[in-house]
């Protein structure tokens, strides 16, 4: 037991080192500022610039940033989704693939181009190494970048600052900060044994005497894409419990802290950017213990194991279904909180397998959206929670809310109200029509209240963007295909578009003078009112899902 929670210790200290050090980073590149990079880089991005015909000068308004996002990914869906239909005429496709079915294709290309990356097929049989790495690795690319770029330009508009130009913002994520990572993760990946190679399937004899085909393909440069990018799409239908994405300790470490790396350090970067550091750590203590909590619950429960099985077995025995044994069940319940805290969606065991204390604990993170949240978006919606806590604490006291010197008044919070009721809409509304019509829709593999967990996760994943499942779902059907492309449809760009007037409406505003009666936000009083401004429209929104789900799940195996 000690040495699981030494492996979970470990891992979040990292974490919490290399948190400034990447966050002043990503703060130094949107600011203009010298970075190591910069001889290298400034030739290359100019370039790429007058290429698609912008300057460093040229700023977007709210609508224009807004209007940037929609039509370049407008072009980017169409593109993949034609690769998809034609995979089978194009190169790279060693065993002879055929085109995915039309409402497949969809599906994957919105879930990919949202940066949701859900899979309702399986990789190594569905798709070819040219589907894998031209269209579903170059969305891992500009979706995560599309992400990072609206989170920098919420920050920009929270301290005033203009939003910048999307394009500009787009190319600086890839270049400066996703690349890079990309480049020196992918090489450790392949010293730690994941392959990378455009060779077909490797054949082996078994012991029996009978041939094995075994998949491989360009994965290592895939994998760490799809963590540091909160992506989370598998080039194995398994995902990172397959020993090609993930073979060892010290690979599973890196994806581990590749996922957390850029939501963590967003939270320090808007500290520089505010030039208000307190705030920021206070704001990142607050996110740590709530994700602590829920680690350490998800751990407990699977170290105690299935009451049921313990009974029949006579002992403790920690829950070991669905894991991978070289990563145990400390590694896995961390890895499961954190993939749905991030967004990423990636997994290496099965969120199916997991004690209902873990279901609870994933599905809070894919209600909340902000524990560490998603790339970019994730960090703007947290700061949508203080936004609110400023205008309530604003009303007790009979004073207009301010936040950061400038006023919130009713565009804002009506902005604010959109991001966060565009989620239960996107969850609760395709999963209430399910269960209306269990016998047609369904496709679901468990009875009683995991069923219930099962079919709300599916939606929650895709509206978050997170992408993963608790599997054993019927879901590569044409409703479950179209039902969760319009949920991740509605949870990515109304949440953007919101975000991006919001943030437009507020760097317009003149700053107002901090007098002795303005509210200030870095307090410990008042981070602690915005925790709790969290768990009430928070969580309290999906707790009777969760009551249903997870709570009445413990409840039945623990009487």
């Amino acid at each position: 037991m000690l040495q699981g929670w030494i492996q979970i210790a470990l891992t979040l200290i990292i974490v919490i080192a290399t948190t400034p050090l990447l966050g002043k980073y990503i703060a130094h590149v949107f600011l203009g500022q010298r970075t190591v990079l910069d001889k290298v880089l400034n030739p290359i991005e100019i370039i790429i610039y007058r290429l698609i015909g912008v300057t460093i000068e040229d700023e977007m308004t709210g609508w224009q940033y807004a209007k940037a996002i929609l039509y370049s990914n407008l072009m980017m869906a169409i593109l993949v989704f034609c690769i998809f239909i034609t995979q089978e005429s194009l190169p790279l496709n060693p065993t002879a693939l055929k085109a995915p079915s039309w409402d497949l294709a969809l599906h994957t290309t919105i879930s990919f181009l949202t940066n949701t990356d859900q899979q309702h097929y399986s990789g190594e049989t569905t798709f070819s190494y040219a589907s894998q790495t031209f269209a579903i690795g170059f969305l891992m690319f500009t979706s995560a970048a599309t992400g990072l770029a609206v989170g920098i330009a919420f920050i920009r508009g929270l301290t005033g600052r203009n939003l910048g130009n999307f394009y500009i913002d787009l190319t600086k994520s890839i270049t400066r900060i996703l690349l890079p990572m990309s480049i020196v993760g992918g090489l450790l990946l392949m010293i730690s044994g994941v392959p990378e190679t455009l060779a077909g399937v490797a054949t082996a004899t078994t012991l029996e005497g009978a041939t094995q085909a075994i998949a491989r393909g360009p994965v290592a440069h895939f994998e760490i894409i799809k963590q540091i990018g909160e992506n989370g799409g598998g080039f194995f239908g398994v995902n990172s419990a397959h020993p090609f994405e993930n073979p060892n300790g010290f690979s599973n470490l890196l994806e581990t802290w590749a996922m957390i790396s850029i939501p963590s350090a967003l939270i320090y970067t808007y500290g520089v950017f505010a030039n208000n550091s307190k705030q920021a750590w206070l704001i990142y203590w607050m996110v740590f213990i709530i994700f602590v909590f829920l680690v350490g619950i998800t751990a407990i429960g699977e170290y105690q194991g299935n009451p049921l099985v313990n009974s029949l077995l006579g002992s403790q025995q920690p829950n070991l279904e669905g894991k991978e044994v070289r990563f145990g069940w400390a590694q896995t319940a961390l890895w499961a909180v954190m993939t749905t805290a991030t967004m990423c969606g990636a997994v290496n065991g099965m969120h199916d397998s997991l004690m209902p204390a873990g279901g609870f604990s994933t599905l809070s993170n894919l209600f909340l959206q902000i524990i560490w949240g998603g790339q970019g978006t994730g960090t703007a919606y947290l700061f949508i929670y203080l936004i609110l806590a400023v205008f309530l604490t604003g009303l007790m006291v009979g004073r207009t809310p301010e936040f950061l010197g400038r006023k919130i008044e009713k565009q804002e919070i009506v902005l604010a109200s959109v991001v966060l009721l565009v989620h239960p809409f996107a969850v609760l509304i395709p999963w209430a029509i399910v269960f209306a019509f269990p016998d047609q829709l369904s496709g679901i593999s468990n009875p009683g209240f995991h069923g219930v967990s099962q079919v709300v996760y599916e939606y929650a994943s895709a509206a978050a963007n997170n992408g993963s499942g608790f599997e054993g779902l019927g879901d590569n059907t044409l409703w479950w295909n179209l039902s969760a492309s319009v949920s991740i449809l509605v949870g990515r760009y109304i949440p953007i578009i919101a975000l991006l007037l919001l943030a437009d409406g507020i760097s317009r505003k003149q700053p107002v003078p901090m007098t002795a009666g303005t509210l200030r936000t870095d307090t410990a009083l008042f981070t602690g009112v915005t925790g709790g401004v969290i768990l009430i429209l928070g969580a309290l929104t999906f707790f009777p899902v969760l009551v249903l789900g997870p709570i009445a799940e413990w409840f039945l195996i623990s009487k």
